[in-house]
């Protein structure tokens, strides 16, 4: 492996899932079509599948978060805006495992995280 690539996740509406990962969290639209969208932010990118019938997979083994990796100059700035937009946090700013960190929401329940640390940084806090 050389690193991250991507994350396909399943949503419920594609239009307002779109709008909360590129107006929101400032991903770029790459191509949208009739149950799919790609957005890109750094090298990486995300797949969104809209499945409206499904249930939800609370309770199955899966996924627990998504973790993006912003500045620690910009993590203020994001927490603000998180709060402008009334998305609560499911973990309030705090300092824990070598970076600021805070958790909220998209709009199909799937848990985000803004962490300004690095792996480097959290391996040094378990030792």
């Amino acid at each position: 492996m050389r690193g991250f690539n991507h994350l396909t996740l399943r949503i419920k509406n594609l239009e307002i899932s779109i709008a909360f990962y590129c107006d929101l969290l400032g991903m770029t639209l790459v191509h949208q079509g009739k149950k799919d969208a790609y957005l890109q932010w750094g090298e990486a990118w995300i797949c969104l599948l809209e499945r409206d019938n499904k249930p939800p997979l609370e309770d199955h083994y899966g996924m627990d978060h998504v973790a993006f990796s912003i500045n620690e100059n910009e993590f203020h700035l994001l927490k603000e805006k998180i709060v402008k937009h009334q998305i609560s946090f499911e973990r309030e700013p705090v300092y824990r495992g070598g970076g600021l960190s805070f958790q909220f929401r998209d709009p199909d329940g799937i848990l985000l995280e803004y962490f300004t640390g690095t792996l480097k940084k959290r391996m040094k806090t378990w030792k």
